[in-house]
């Protein structure tokens, strides 16, 4: 029998008694073993947080160095006893520093995912399939209907696009932790070797990538604006933002834009349009519908506890592949700034 007694559920998330620790809580608690560094999955104030040295490196740019009156980093693959729990990270694919949490126990082991994906990204480590007892999976993409492209394809139809149209500048709209960092990568894995332009508050982010070693070559803060009476051309040039930028007075200084935006939910035509997107990108950090249940086999879990998203669709697939399979219906974790 699994023996997950030793897990639950409270308030500010899931629970590990042993260990008197919480896995990515939403609110302040002594103990918190954090998976990754968006901002809903990582929260300042809290005792004590577990983390790889990226995301605590990502909490301490986004928080300030006291985000924590604690702070222990714990590399991929090394072993932690917390209570009487041992405790592993390994790489969840998601973005920099982003790690799926192994817990061991009561001759049981549980695999808590965090966000992940499995297509490729040169700014973070690959998913490691591990075998466990217990997967916890996400399920932001967790409906057949999402079946996501290769990345490249989707690098290459903005390529085309700049061929196309060399008097607009192109706007992209991408969330400024892990999305910006990859779509500047892809770019220069296909080849794309002159100055990319970024919206000031990527600044910070962008540079810590760099300093833990990935290469984005050439960046430069937008000018947008006005220099000596003058407009700055931007023509043929491409400007990543935040999706929150997109139709500021920022936005509106550039001298006609081509909107883009990367996304996994490009794939739904209806928010494209409604975003006014001239170019949708089908590019996600997080699994589509068939990479979950590929990752979902390959763990060779027999319980499967979905934490947020798409949960109905995933459990239903569960119990036709002869799993165990339930819904945490955990609150508090946001899939829209994917």
């Amino acid at each position: 029998m699994i023996d997950t007694s030793w897990l639950k559920i409270s308030k500010p998330g899931l629970y590990v008694p042993p260990a008197y620790a919480h896995i990515d809580p939403v609110r302040a608690v002594d103990t918190a073993i954090i998976t990754h560094g968006h901002a809903d999955h990582a929260r300042a104030g809290h005792g004590h947080v577990i983390a790889t040295p990226e995301t605590l490196a990502i909490m301490s740019a986004r928080y300030g160095a006291n985000f924590a009156a604690q702070q222990t980093a714990l590399p991929y693959n090394q072993q932690l006893m917390l209570g009487d729990v041992n405790v592993k990270l390994i790489p969840a694919g998601h973005v920099l520093g982003s790690a799926q949490i192994v817990l061991e126990y009561a001759n049981t082991k549980i695999i808590a995912a965090g966000d992940y994906k499995r297509r490729s990204d040169p700014t973070c480590r690959p998913f490691q399939v591990e075998h466990c007892d217990v997967f916890i999976t996400e399920a932001t993409f967790g409906l057949p209907v999402f079946a996501h492209p290769e990345p490249e394809t989707q690098i290459k139809k903005l390529l085309e696009v700049q061929h196309l149209f060399p008097e607009r500048s192109i706007i992209i709209g991408a969330y400024s932790l892990g999305k910006a960092q990859r779509l500047i990568a892809l770019l220069r894995e296909a080849g794309y070797d002159e100055t990319i332009f970024i919206h000031g508050a990527m600044k910070k982010l962008c540079e810590l990538y760099i300093s833990f070693g990935i290469e984005l070559g050439s960046l430069q803060t937008t000018p947008i604006g006005k220099i000596d009476n003058q407009q700055i051309s931007l023509a043929g040039k491409f400007i990543l933002a935040p999706p929150s930028a997109m139709g500021t007075k920022w936005a509106q200084r550039l001298s006609d834009p081509l909107v883009v935006s990367a996304s996994g939910w490009m794939q739904v035509r209806q928010r494209a349009k409604q975003g006014g997107v001239e170019l949708p990108l089908v590019i996600s950090d997080h699994a589509d519908w068939n990479d979950i249940l590929r990752t979902i086999k390959e763990v060779n879990a027999s319980e499967i506890w979905v934490t947020h998203g798409r949960e109905d669709a995933l459990i239903h697939a569960c119990s036709q592949m002869g799993l165990s399979a339930k819904a945490l219906s955990l609150i508090g974790y946001e899939d829209e700034s994917e």
